[in-house]
């Protein structure tokens, strides 16, 4: 297999080298440089928000690409286009966030969708998450047709993730005393580890498979309590939680799923990003490793790092002020 990686190797695009390199597969990455790629991996440098960006994509042929880009549809728009004559399929990493709100629990890839344009962001515009997201798809299939993956995953957790959600529940809980936990308790979450997203993808495009997929796991495969509770068995029961409702949460002014990280209260935002319907993905072969294997895993890899984790500096720092932790504290 000769798999083309779009879009960085930070944290899924890392998971997916990862994945086919231990299938042996001839891997090539195309990025800003801003990371280095393992040993054993074809480096192809390039800016898709510059002009001539993507020069070095110029010449080459492979069985696959993966695209991870997430900011303006156009540069997925350009690297399709030019690719399409070159490469047998394509699997964009969507999102469910692709979906029109409010969606409504158990939604399936056929449920609404927010407006979006291929082309979005020609001009240099800035386009929100949803859209662009939504327009990258558009752009994948108007030049690959039903040789496209749309691989619509949520929350994405698992080692060097870069978005900070797990890891700042882990570092604070690793610091000790008493925490606000977000309840309640049994609060059913949805997400997917990064290492099992990338081994569906491959298998999916190896199979064939095209059209859109939510991949994350079963509503319900963790819960806001099992995750927490993990969480503080694995940095070393140093912690004591404290469950607060959800309504005192809302009531103190903090904010669900930045200053909480992974946590949204009940209601249709919390049905949209963790009630989603992922028949489709599970009977494509989707399997999700337990929960505690994931935290365990995170926490080796923070554990190990000499350096702050790398964070995505185009999202706003997950987690609680301790003027807001203690405000919780003290309801």
């Amino acid at each position: 297999m000769r798999l083309l990686v779009l879009g960085g190797t930070n944290f899924v695009g890392r998971a997916v080298v990862a994945e086919a390199l231990s299938r042996g597969a001839q891997v090539t990455v195309f990025n800003r440089g801003h990371t280095v790629p393992p040993p054993g991996v074809t480096s192809l440098r390039g800016d898709r928000d510059q002009p001539g960006g993507l020069a070095t994509l110029a010449d080459g042929d492979w069985d696959i690409a993966v695209d991870t880009w997430s900011a303006a549809p156009v540069a997925v728009h350009n690297a399709a286009q030019l690719l399409k004559g070159r490469v047998d399929r394509y699997a964009y990493m969507s999102s469910r966030s692709v979906y029109a709100d409010p969606g409504g629990r158990y939604l399936t890839e056929k449920g609404p969708l927010v407006e979006a344009s291929a082309d979005a962001g020609a001009d240099g515009e800035e386009v929100e998450y949803g859209p662009a997201k939504r327009g990258g798809e558009l752009a994948a299939e108007a030049a690959f047709g039903n040789r496209s993956l749309l691989v619509r995953a949520g929350l994405i957790l698992g080692p060097h993730e870069d978005v900070g959600r797990l890891p700042w529940w882990l570092r604070r809980l690793a610091r000790g005393g008493p925490v606000p936990a977000p309840g309640p308790h049994d609060l059913d979450l949805q997400y997917v580890d990064a290492r099992d997203l990338a081994q569906w993808t491959l298998d999916a495009v190896k199979a064939g498979l095209s059209g859109p997929y939510n991949v994350v796991s079963d509503s319900g495969h963790t819960t806001m309590g099992e995750l927490l509770d993990t969480c503080v068995q694995v940095t070393g029961n140093v912690t004591q939680l404290h469950w607060v409702t959800p309504e005192a949460v809302l009531a103190a002014g903090v904010e669900p799923w930045t200053e909480l990280p992974i946590w949204l209260p009940p209601g249709e935002l919390h049905d949209l990003l963790h009630r989603g319907d992922v028949s489709k993905a599970l009977a494509a072969g989707l399997r999700c490793r337990p929960v505690a294997e994931t935290i365990a895993d995170t926490w080796a890899w923070l554990s190990s790092l000499d350096r702050e984790p790398p964070r995505r500096s185009d999202r706003p720092a997950p987690g609680l002020s301790a003027e807001a932790e203690a405000k919780l504290l003290g309801l």
